[in-house]
This record gives structure tokens, sequence and C-alpha cells, in this order.
């Protein structure tokens, strides 16, 4: 993208993350991409754009195993992934306060930095894939769930995208870990869920069922929860419309 340098950053495994990232002042947008997206992408263009008007720094990355960072998918799981998020969040802790935009799992992803972060001071989560692995475990055949965990090996879905990338029965173990702390400690951070209500991947009840939860533990969290017409994706022009205004939203 124009205007952005890019970056190589190690991993725990030493093994490089590779991201992009532009410089600005007063506020920047870090965004975490969703399953298997690579970090240009429609939204984060438009985030890059937005925030280049505004002289604000953005940040984008590719987790290992996918895009243009180093390794090989299935060497990683969504521990390891949580771990890069934190990496290229500290990256950037010399800039001006982080807002996170979370795209589908990189919303979830978002949710946990924004509790462990001071740094963090504000989160737009479009379609969050709480619990993505776990969930998913619910939603197959059970045949197909005890052959998962017998021979420890799954793609997440036959279709052409996902058939050649097998997932570690870890990546479940790790969301039903993950997803038993998410309240654990909270911490008050401005934040938007955006779902699409004709969403089919991730069911917009999640973002609901999770709201009304939250509240539950916290009546005076700082939550909005806006359901549009719009599918996973979200990104037709009205849709993206919807996005960019949530992103110059200021906590």
């Amino acid at each position: 993208m124009t205007d952005s340098t890019r970056f190589t950053l190690p991993g725990k495994d030493t093994t490089l993350i590779v991201g992009d990232r532009i410089p600005g002042q007063e506020r920047q947008l870090l965004f975490i991409t969703g399953f298997l997206s690579k970090r240009w992408g429609t939204k984060s263009k438009a985030l890059a754009e937005l925030c280049g008007k505004r002289q604000w720094g953005f940040c984008c990355f590719d987790f290992r195993g996918n895009g243009d960072s180093e390794g090989v998918f299935a060497d990683y799981t969504l521990q390891d992934w949580l771990d890069d998020a934190r990496l290229v969040l500290k990256m950037i802790q010399d800039g001006p306060p982080v807002t996170i935009i979370g795209s589908s799992l990189g919303g979830w992803l978002a949710w946990i930095l924004g509790q462990e972060s001071a740094q963090v001071q504000q989160l737009v989560l479009l379609a969050p894939a709480f619990n993505m692995m776990g969930k998913r475990t619910q939603d197959i055949p059970a045949a197909r769930r005890d052959e998962w965990q017998r021979t420890g090996w799954m793609p997440w879905a036959d279709d052409p995208l996902h058939k050649n990338f097998p997932l570690s029965w870890k990546w479940v173990e790790e969301s039903q870990t993950l997803w038993g702390q998410r309240f654990q400690k909270i911490r008050r951070v401005p934040t938007t869920i955006l779902h699409g209500q004709q969403d089919n991947v991730i069911v917009p009840k999640g973002s609901s069922e999770f709201t009304n939860e939250l509240l539950t533990q916290d009546p005076h969290y700082p939550i909005e929860l806006l359901l549009k017409i719009g599918d996973h994706r979200f990104s037709s022009p009205s849709n993206l419309e919807t996005f960019l205004e949530l992103a110059t939203q200021t906590p």
C-alpha cells in the first residue's frame, strides 16, 4: 500500500511475521484479520486510506503460516496467532493510543488484547467469531467431531478455500480455554460490535449473547451492539461506509 512501510517481526519461534505500518499522530488503528484472510483486503485498504487522510497511524499484519508471513499453516494454532497479535501490539506501543479493529476471528482476538493491554483504548469488532473452534465442534456432525478429535486433524470445511488448511484439535482445546477466561478480569474498553444480520458464517446471535452476558457481569460496561443489513464479508459500499464511520469515532 502507498505510504506504508513493510516490517518483519520474529515470532516466538523466530519465524517472521510480516506486516505494514503507516506512521501517524493522535490515534493509530490496528487491524486484525479473520481466519485465513490476508492483511490487505477491502476493509484494511479502506482503513489505511482513512488513516492517511487524517494523519493517523495504521498497522496490519499476516499471522505466521498465512499470507506473506513465514511458516506452514499446520504448524500454528490459535494461541500462536494470539501471540503474534500481542507481539505486533507491543511493537506499535511507541505510537499514539490504539484502536483495534478486528474482523471475524480477529474480532475475538481483539477482545482478548483489549482486556490485557492498557494501550488499547477502543475496540471495533466486526462479526467477532467468539470461541470459533469450540462453536465449530457443536455445528458439525458428531461423527466428524469424533474423527477430528481421534485423528487430531480436520479442515474447517471441505470447500476449495478451506480443504487444504488442516486444523489441529489444539485449535479446539485452546479456543475453549480462552473462551472460559473471557470475563475473568474485566477491563472497561469502549467497544462496538458490528454484525451483519444476514451473516450465515458467524451468526449474529453469538454477538447478541456475548453482549448480554458481558452486561450481566458488568452492567456499566461501555459496549454497543449494532446489527445492520449485510453478510459476513460486510463489504458493500453502504457496509463500508458504516464500518469507516465507526472507525472514526473516538472513545
